[in-house]
Parts: structure tokens; C-alpha cells; sequence
């Protein structure tokens, strides 16, 4: 039986991103063509990012296999997990997207979570991984590592020395 006042005083979180329909953001994506053209550098592209939203792609993972009685496999129960990317040096990477076309483009069934770059940053490095690889599928792939990463997951402030990115941390 159901009951009637099972969400009394309940409240409904407010919408992080209000409006956001997954359209890529045109300012993120003009600074990612610019950095991957060579006519802006990274730290233009870091700046957008860093005001950005992005799209984190969740998938089902089959957390349990049963077999029926023709030996088919079958998903008897499934978790939904964040993707991380392995490169060919070995390293992780979690994967992020600047909108639901790049994100489509990568895998269609993946499911959208919108988050600040700087939480996208911040589960890259609670994961263990060595980057934010942003559109991996295009138009314009972008990797966030290193000091920017850590910077970016960190809320650092974002300054340009001798035309290359520096992070300052706070304090």
C-alpha cells in the first residue's frame, strides 16, 4: 500500500544547469577549434572550459552474468558507471563531452550527466586517472592533464605565462 504523505516536506533539488538543453556551449566550442587549429593556445581553451558545463557518459555495466538453457548470457543485474579510457600508453583517462551531439557521436547509448568541469575534473582524478579527455569522438578533442588537471579539479585561478597556461593555487 501506498503511502500519501511518503514525500511530505520532501524538496526536489534545484536544476544545476536551468535551460540546458545539451547544446554545446558556442564560446567552449570556438576555444577548442582554436586550440586544436593553432590559433588560440591552451590556455584559452582551459579558460572556457573552466566556466563550462560538461556531460560525464554513464553506461551500463553487467554487474551480474546468468546463462539460460541454451548457454546465452544474460545481464541478471547491471550498474551504471562513469567511462574511463585507457590509452595506448597505459594511462586512464575519464571521458567528458562538451554537448549530447559529441557525446552521441562517441556512443549513442550513453547516458548524459551534466557537471561543472571542475567536477568532471575532480572525478577524473578521485578515479585514478591521468586526464579529462574531452570530445573524444570530435569535432575537437581536447586533453586536460598534468598541472591542469590538478589545477582545474583544484578550482585554481587560470593565468597565462609567456602564452602557456599556469594555475595559482589558492592561499
Amino acid at each position: 500500500m501506498n503511502d500519501p504523505d511518503r514525500f511530505a516536506g520532501a524538496r526536489l533539488q534545484e536544476a544545476r544547469f536551468p535551460g540546458d538543453v545539451g547544446e554545446r556551449a558556442p564560446e567552449v566550442a570556438a576555444a577548442l577549434a582554436a586550440a586544436r587549429s593553432g590559433t588560440a593556445g591552451r590556455a584559452v581553451a582551459l579558460a572556457a572550459l573552466q566556466r563550462s558545463r560538461l556531460l560525464v557518459p554513464v553506461v551500463a555495466v553487467a554487474d551480474e552474468v546468468e546463462y539460460d538453457e541454451r548457454g546465452l548470457a544474460h545481464d541478471k543485474s547491471s550498474d551504471m558507471a562513469a567511462v574511463l579510457m585507457r590509452g595506448r600508453d597505459g594511462r586512464l583517462a575519464l571521458l567528458a563531452f562538451t554537448g549530447t551531439e559529441p557525446l552521441a557521436a562517441w556512443n549513442a547509448e550513453a547516458r548524459p550527466v551534466a557537471v561543472t568541469a571542475r567536477d568532471a575534473a575532480r572525478s577524473a582524478v578521485q578515479d585514478d586517472a591521468a586526464a579529462l579527455l574531452v570530445d573524444v569522438a570530435g569535432p575537437d578533442p581536447f586533453v586536460v592533464e598534468g598541472q591542469d588537471l590538478t589545477g582545474l579539479a583544484g578550482d585554481w585561478t587560470l593565468a597565462e605565462v609567456d602564452g602557456r597556461p599556469a594555475w595559482l593555487a589558492p592561499g
